[in-house]
């Protein structure tokens, strides 16, 4: 697929719509300067990524386009410019629960409360963890 010419507006404009904030901001400042900005991630990781202002050059070559993409905003040129162009703010959530996962409420009353073992805990499907809970509160379990 062929994208449009990587601009450092193109990289400002990324940074906005996805929800990047700034931590360091030259602007008014003489040309030459940066502006950074932070993204902090559902893992616990911070991404960085810095777009310079320098004299004459607004597009980004090849290579500092890949490592910028790679390195600092950690997307596909795809998922880039779908933000850019379109909105779409690049999927950073953290993974989905598997649909069977028990929920950690149902979890914790078992292991903490009815003093069910963790290990058969994690072998029940949610039919036996509920039937398990329900036995307990009724008195009908040890």
């Amino acid at each position: 697929m062929s994208w449009p010419a990587p601009t450092r507006s193109c990289h400002d404009k990324f940074c906005q719509v996805e929800g990047w904030k700034v931590v360091r901001d030259a602007r008014g400042r003489p040309i030459g300067h940066h502006v950074t900005y932070e993204l902090h991630l559902l893992d616990g990781r911070i991404l960085r990524t810095r777009i310079s202002r320098p004299v004459n050059r607004e597009t980004y070559g090849p290579r500092m386009w890949s490592s910028i993409l790679r390195d600092q905003l950690e997307v596909t040129p795809e998922e880039f410019w779908a933000c850019v162009l379109e909105g779409v703010v690049p999927a950073r959530s953290a993974p989905e629960p598997p649909v069977d996962a028990l929920p950690a409420q149902l979890v914790y009353l078992l292991i903490h409360q009815a003093k069910v073992p963790e290990l058969e805990v994690a072998a029940m499907n949610r039919d036996e963890a509920v039937a398990r809970l329900n036995q307990y509160w009724a008195g009908l379990t040890p």
